[in-house]
């Protein structure tokens, strides 16, 4: 195991018409654990499946993807949903149900010992909105300090925060356990709005981040440093089928390339080289892509990546050649 997500995994039921909706997996850690997987790196899941038959679905669908899930508890209690509406310009109405269920009350009396061999580790999500999960969760990623690179990736839902105000102070309590922050630009305004993106970065990395990676959309995205200029990246052009899933792959795929990039501690995250980081952004940025030109979060497999990034390079169609391969 080189990377561990932690957090949920859920249904989402997209709306294709009145009250016809088509589930697919879901939930950011879940997603991102299939999305550096099929990249072909060894992965792990750190949460609380139900023994539901969405439960058991999501066990298969990340078992069968390759990710180790020893460290997968299960539950009576219930699965959490999400109902997913598209919306103009790429943005989603959501609606979650998760209420009492199994990834929200995991809480081992004994936190999981990661391997040595794990490298990255990322939290963050719905997942810390609810205890008593919230609580066990930040008490591993606190073990994990200095130990391993560790990520955050908030995955804002305004709708289910009562006290934005209230939220944006604990969130900054995240922020500051981060090695490496991923989030998207409507993230950035929802934890800081009125800032533009250069201030809200700075912000962050102030708190203790040795870099923030700030993905704009079919604009591609955005890395900052302290000490350095910012360095952006755009995606190759897609015939967008749904954004579900696209900023956990570009997370996930951002992690496999610093990964294969020699990074293994917050150190090596710092002394990393303007031209590595351009590489793991334009791979991640490729491998989001693709993500949305299929329906539901889909990441691509790595053969299909590289073909992708090979055809790019020699001017043709990335996502045509990402589909031959």
């Amino acid at each position: 195991m080189r990377i561990a997500f932690i957090g949920e995994s859920l249904i989402d039921f997209t709306a294709t018409g009145g009250l016809a909706f088509q589930g697919h997996p879901g939930g950011a850690p879940g997603n991102c654990a299939v999305a550096a997987a099929r990249l072909g790196q060894p992965t792990g899941y750190v949460s609380q499946l139900s023994h539901d038959l969405f439960g058991e679905r999501l066990f298969a669908h990340l078992q069968g993807n390759g990710v180790d899930m020893r460290f997968v508890l299960r539950s009576g209690a219930p699965s959490t949903l999400a109902f997913v509406e598209r919306g103009a310009g790429g943005s989603n109405r959501y609606a979650f149900y998760l209420q009492g269920t199994a990834d929200t009350l995991w809480a081992p009396a004994e936190l999981p010992v990661l391997p040595q061999a794990c490298r990255f580790v990322q939290f963050g999500s719905i997942a810390l909105l609810h205890g008593p999960a919230a609580t066990r969760i930040v008490d591993l990623i606190a073990a994990q300090r200095g130990r391993r690179v560790v990520v955050f990736d908030p995955n804002v839902r305004p709708s289910l925060i009562p006290d934005l105000a209230a939220w944006r102070v604990r969130c900054r309590g995240w922020m500051a356990l981060a090695d490496l922050v991923k989030l998207s630009d409507e993230d950035a305004a929802a934890i800081s709005p009125g800032l533009a993106l250069p201030e809200a970065a700075a912000e962050y990395l102030a708190l203790g981040a040795r870099a923030v990676a700030i993905t704009r959309g079919a604009q591609g995205a955005v890395l900052y440093r302290p000490g350095h200029a910012p360095l952006a990246v755009r995606p190759p052009a897609v015939a967008v089928a749904d954004t579900i899933g696209a900023g956990d792959t570009f997370g996930a795929a951002l992690i496999v390339a610093l990964l294969e990039a020699g990074v293994a501690d917050a150190e090596g995250l710092a002394a990393l080289p303007a031209a590595a980081w351009q590489a793991a952004l334009r791979f991640a940025a490729t491998a989001a892509a693709l993500n949305c030109a299929r329906e539901g979060a889909d990441p691509p497999l790595r053969a299909a990546l590289d073909a992708a990034l090979r055809a790019a390079d020699a001017g043709e169609d990335a996502v045509g050649a990402a589909a031959r391969g």
